[in-house]
């Protein structure tokens, strides 16, 4: 993993940030992409430099806009002249009940959960191709099972899905491409009542929330340790896939 290159959409804060600190302690480079997030952005590149001189940097990019993924991979390659793995992480997440459901939700949905990693995949392929490389796709739990009030998301990332199974068999062999599934890890940042988080926490089997560090070390194993795996979907959702 030393000198190897890590990118990672949405890598400012949450999730991201966690990942980006378990990639960068296994040895690897990080680039830290943020759209508005900058001054976590800065923090957490701070923090993983401190640690390590010269082993992360920050890329600024909106993946709204369609002529970003191409750039966003170029200047991700031209900091460390390689790149070995992609987690296409960001993600929006908001309710769409039926009846609310506007095109500016729809674009907003379709563009963060399914568009942008298709797009940053296919920029990425040429590079990723040159290092035996893979991709990483934020999938979820309700790809497969649906939210209520949450058909568009819903729907994005069961296209993510299918997504990732597809470029598994379009770039293999010479890039991976997995998926992560995770459930009751963070609560959104919009208000959740407390009855709504025990009802889902009770519908897993380990009666309890995950971490961000498990779905950290979730991609690590992806990324690190499993080099005959493709094409597949882990769920780390505590059991609750089991029971939805």
């Amino acid at each position: 993993m030393n000198g190897k290159a890590a990118l990672i959409t949405g890598g400012a804060k949450r999730i991201g940030a966690e990942t980006a600190r378990t990639l960068h302690a296994a040895g690897m480079n990080i680039v830290i992409h943020y759209r508005s997030s900058r001054q976590q952005a800065d923090e957490l590149c701070y923090e993983l430099n401190q640690l390590r001189e010269d082993s992360a940097a920050i890329v600024q990019a909106d993946l709204d806009d369609d002529t970003s993924y191409g750039q966003l991979i170029e200047d991700a390659v031209e900091i460390w002249g390689r790149l070995d793995v992609l987690v296409n992480n960001a993600s929006s997440f908001f309710p769409t009940p039926v009846g609310t459901i506007t095109l500016d939700n729809w674009h907003n949905l379709m563009n963060s959960n399914l568009k942008a990693p298709l797009f940053l995949s296919q920029a990425a392929t040429p590079f990723l191709k040159e290092t035996q490389g893979c991709i990483i796709n934020m999938v979820d739990i309700h790809a497969f099972r649906p939210m209520k009030k949450h058909p568009v998301y819903c729907a994005a990332k069961a296209g993510l899905a299918m997504l990732t199974q597809s470029l598994a068999r379009e770039l293999g062999p010479d890039i991976r491409v997995n998926g992560i599934g995770p459930g009751a890890i963070l609560w959104p940042d919009n208000d959740m009542d407390e009855n709504t988080k025990n009802f889902i926490i009770e519908r897993t089997a380990l009666k309890r929330h995950g971490e961000p560090k498990d779905i950290a070390k979730a991609i690590l194993f992806l990324v690190r340790d499993a080099g005959y795996i493709t094409g597949h979907i882990i769920p780390v959702d505590g059991g609750r896939s089991l029971n939805i």
